[in-house]
């Protein structure tokens, strides 16, 4: 059970892809079976899904972020940040519910929130000179934090912890729904949650808490996955639900920091 709904809740998407490569006894083949299966080319096996596939999965996919979004910086592109988010969301709900291991969709995902990324951060960077690199640090001390946690096991991941953890994501985005929604009626900021005031500034804690427990959810589903042997195509759909995790910790720690600053 994952809280990432990149994942799936209960870890389909890579049960799914066990299943997908099992192994059933076939019937005895008769002589022309067998001359048939001669004459083939030889098979190569699937190869399982390792740890560094992994590593190198999502060093391509930050990589690409990154890349797009220093061109979007570079040329102040604001006027396609919007966009490359919903171009991007859609991508996000494409690749999660089709469960698809695709390289390049997930390529094409990171590149644009890359964009939009590059965009938001340049807005900010101008105002508030510096609080990308602190944006950037924090987010990788995060991730660097929570992967020692993990490893140490610190905190265990239990489908109590992934329930919790998953009531809490579900709570966070029913509040910026009901915000949003009554935000275009009033034409501000309705509920307060996304203004430099007390709950916004708790909110934003909530949601960089929320978002370094998943982290904890991602790694015990990726280790997971790789004791069950899923094929390595799946190291880019481990790269994917990664990269959604970051992208979000990333906005939520630069808006918190924003809010320091205002």
């Amino acid at each position: 059970m994952s809280s990432n709904p990149a994942f799936g809740r209960d870890g389909e998407v890579f049960r799914s892809a066990s299943r997908e490569y099992a192994k059933f006894s076939p019937p005895t083949p008769s002589a022309t079976d067998l001359q048939n299966m001669y004459d083939r080319p030889a098979y190569t096996p699937v190869r399982p899904m390792s740890l560094d596939d992994v590593v190198l999965r999502t060093a391509a996919t930050l990589g690409t972020v990154v890349a797009a979004g220093a061109v979007a910086w570079t040329f102040n592109v604001l006027a396609l940040a919007l966009p490359a988010a919903l171009v991007g969301f859609v991508l996000a709900l494409v690749i999660m519910f089709r469960r698809l291991a695709n390289p390049p969709l997930v390529l094409a995902y990171a590149a644009c929130e890359g964009v939009f990324l590059g965009a938001i951060s340049h807005v900010y960077d101008s105002r508030y000179p510096g609080i990308v690199v602190q944006a950037v640090i924090g987010t990788a001390g995060v991730f660097a934090g929570m992967l020692v946690v993990y490893k140490t096991g610190a905190i265990r991941v239990t489908p109590r912890f992934n329930r919790r953890l998953l009531a809490g994501l579900f709570g966070v985005v029913a509040v910026m729904l009901v915000n949003g929604i009554a935000s275009l009626i009033a034409g501000h900021d309705a509920l307060g949650v996304r203004s430099a005031g007390p709950i916004g500034i708790v909110f934003s804690l909530v949601c960089i808490a929320l978002a370094a427990a998943a982290f904890l959810s991602d790694f015990d589903m990726i280790d997971r996955a790789i004791r069950a042997g899923v094929p390595e195509r799946y190291a880019w759909y481990s790269a994917f639900g990664l990269t959604v995790t970051l992208v979000w910790l990333y906005l939520e720690i630069l808006r918190l920091l924003g809010y320091a600053r205002q």
